[in-house]
């Protein structure tokens, strides 16, 4: 086995990723403190084509140094918009017609592999805070809540992973 070079990885350039085919899926920010969380949120976004990201609230907005070292561009090539109240993202996206879940431990949530989407729709995930997690103003606004299985003695997982395992888990659902 030999690793590859980043030539032999058929990137796309910024300007075919912004005319790409994108994953029908919004990814909404609901008041993430950490930079870093939402560069590696805009990264993995890229990795997988996310239609938007959302960032709401006390969420920073590019461009900043600090996102910059773990977006590493993607914040230049993924589509983002904000919106100061996280609810009315989410009710924006509802007109719009997504079906909309917050990712959080909750009474009647879903586990993410027992979660069912359909083709030709479109969908948002709401990620929240590190500390308070997604507003319960927000959850009950969303079509309902997915929850990642967790098996350890500390239920909780960095927003930045959590973005990272359910964007792959619904790329795999939904793939174009």
């Amino acid at each position: 086995m030999r690793k590859l070079k980043i030539t032999e990885m058929g990137r796309l350039s910024a300007e075919e990723f912004k005319t790409a085919e994108k994953l029908p899926l919004v990814v909404v920010l609901d008041n993430v403190r950490s930079l870093h969380n939402i560069g590696s949120v805009f990264r993995t976004s890229d990795a997988f084509r996310v239609e938007c990201i959302y960032l709401c609230g006390i969420t920073a907005v590019p461009p900043h140094p600090e996102m910059h070292k773990t977006a590493l561009g993607a914040e230049f090539t993924v589509d983002w918009r904000y919106v100061n109240n996280p609810v009315e993202a989410v009710d924006n996206l509802r007109e719009a017609g997504f079906t909309i879940f917050a990712v959080e431990q909750a009474e009647g949530s879903t586990m993410l592999q027992d979660v069912s989407l359909e083709r030709g729709r479109r969908y948002a995930v709401v990620l929240g805070n590190e500390v308070k997690g997604v507003q319960q103003e927000v959850i009950d606004r969303c079509d309902g809540c997915i929850e990642i299985p967790q098996f350890g003695t500390k239920h909780s997982l960095n927003v930045s992973v959590t973005a990272g395992i359910v964007i792959w888990d619904l790329f795999k659902k939904l793939h174009f």
